[in-house]
């Protein structure tokens, strides 16, 4: 069953939850966003050892429970570990969230939230 175009027909930023060299290469891409004042909120969030869960997972529920103009959440995926159980959980069209691996952190597919559905999906 297709979704009707009103729930995705605004979307047209995408986001990212990555380390700096991460967020650095996106927005060199051209993806940076930042909405227009008082609120002017990016579209995306650079974690280092200092920045805490919370951060993380503030990010995480703004770009996909807040904000209606993001189509796709992109976040690292040892980020993503911190705050697991709240990506895991998230089963939404739109924005969709993928997971991607950094420089000094290699892609686990075994980890990954989407994979975990597809093996699901085929009974594995």
């Amino acid at each position: 069953m297709a979704l009707p175009t009103s729930a995705y027909k605004d979307r047209e930023f995408l986001a990212v939850i990555g380390d700096e060299d991460s967020v650095t290469g996106i927005l060199l891409a051209g993806v940076g966003h930042v909405t227009d004042p008082p609120d002017s909120q990016k579209n995306f969030l650079v974690v280092d050892q200092k920045t805490d869960t919370t951060t993380i997972e503030g990010a995480f529920d703004s770009f996909t429970k807040q904000r209606k103009d993001i189509a796709i959440v992109l976040i690292n995926q040892h980020i993503a570990d911190k705050i697991r159980g709240k990506v895991d959980a998230y089963s939404e069209a739109f924005p969709s969230v993928l997971e991607i691996p950094s420089k000094d952190h290699p892609y686990d597919p075994d980890k990954d939230s989407v994979m975990k559905r597809v093996r699901k999906l085929f009974g594995e």
